[in-house]
């Protein structure tokens, strides 16, 4: 009975000693704290892609008319001006079009000729009464045919000099031929679409990246941003361009959707090849010295269950709140906020610069309390059983 009485008021003991340690004021973890000042400072954003490097003007020359290549004169890099002949198709058939339709050019004149005169006698013999009205009506409907078929044939003419025209095929504009797709005695056929011969840009110095831009960032990017890329041939140069284009045809990948974006590259000293990949970054916010803080100090809350009596909490209400540390009493500043980098933020208002504010705070741990094992007081100790045995 003394020994279940022993153990009952123990048990009340222990709950006591709970709810009092429950319901009295916590004295609060010792902590420090971590502060930065509120300080002008530069605010960048950028938006990361890859693209590809093409020439700003390129130009693909195809034919017009089917036949065999007959020459060539330019090859890959060859250096070529406007109107230059590059290649000619062979004309033997388009010459006899051409003399054919000239032929019946000919023929159609004559015809007219002869018309003309007949429409002209039979019109002075009905203006004398010599002829019925319905013999005029027909010499004059011959004379309209003959004079159609007069302007058929003169098209028909232009057209077969044209053909032949096409058959010598020049470069559109000075630049490098970029791609050759044909051989001499190569069959071309532009029966459905112009075959490409070769491509042709127009000046390497001047090359501009086409990027695509996640959906997510499109909406970051502007015309006139700086832009900065590199490519694997040259890991350590960096190239810098501006934003000249932002596309507003979307493309869809695998249910991706991007916008191209042209990016200017200039390129005097021709490292950029055409067909490069650049992987680019554009910048799409730079604010050099603006007062700024911490992402951090802005996402520092302090509460009385961590920090107890310790320290005194004056709180205000606010979205925005900076804490100043002053003895032991952390003070809130309702502040006005702007652009951020997601490292700094802008701070429009609410605290002056050069004012240090808590941006963390770190629990203090004593050494000799993390080299002490934690023991149940519940459980006998080794100690106590050893002394024990020997009495």
């Amino acid at each position: 009975m003394k020994k279940k009485t022993i153990i009952v008021a123990g048990a009340v003991v222990v709950v006591a000693a709970a709810i009092a340690a429950l319901a009295w004021p916590k004295k609060g973890i010792p902590v420090e704290f971590e502060t930065a000042k509120v300080q002008p400072d530069t605010l960048r954003t950028s938006v990361t892609a890859t693209g590809t490097i093409e020439p700003v003007t390129e130009v693909e020359v195809g034919t017009q008319v089917s036949g065999i290549i007959s020459n060539i004169y330019v090859d890959y890099n060859s250096i070529v001006k406007k109107g230059q002949v590059i290649a000619e198709l062979d004309k033997t058939n388009l010459n006899s079009e051409l003399k054919s339709a000239q032929a019946n050019l000919a023929s159609a004149q004559s015809e007219l000729d002869y018309q003309k005169a007949n429409h002209e006698r039979y019109k002075a013999l009905n203006e004398k009464g010599l002829i019925s009205k319905n013999d005029y009506e027909t010499a004059y409907l011959e004379y309209r045919k003959a004079l159609e078929s007069y302007k058929t044939a003169q098209e028909s003419v232009k057209k077969a000099e044209t053909n032949l025209g096409y058959a010598t095929i020049t470069s559109p504009i000075d630049g490098i031929v970029l791609s050759r797709a044909v051989e001499e005695g190569q069959t071309v056929a532009s029966s459905f679409e112009t075959p490409t011969l070769f491509t042709i840009a127009k000046d390497l110095t001047d090359m501009r990246v086409i990027a695509d831009i996640d959906e997510a960032d499109i909406g970051n990017v502007k015309e006139g941003q700086t832009v900065t890329f590199t490519v694997d041939t040259y890991p350590n140069d960096t190239f810098h361009g501006t934003v000249t284009q932002v596309r507003l045809e979307a493309t869809d990948t695998d249910n991706v959707i991007t916008y191209e974006v042209v990016i200017s590259a200039p390129n005097n000293d021709l490292k950029l090849k055409p067909g490069l990949t650049a992987n680019v970054s554009i910048n799409t916010m730079e604010r050099t010295g603006v007062l700024s803080v911490k992402t951090r100090a802005l996402r520092f809350t302090p509460t009385k269950e961590i920090l107890g009596k310790s320290y005194k909490i004056e709180d205000v209400d606010g979205r925005n709140k900076l804490w100043t540390l002053s003895g032991n009493t952390l003070k809130a500043h309702e502040v006005k906020v702007g652009a951020t980098d997601g490292v700094r933020t802008e701070i429009l208002g609410g605290v002056k610069a050069g004012t240090d504010v808590v941006i963390s705070m770190t629990e203090i741990v004593d050494p000799a309390d993390q080299a002490e094992p934690e023991s149940n007081p519940f459980m006998p100790h080794p100690g106590k059983k050893d002394d024990k045995k020997k009495k």
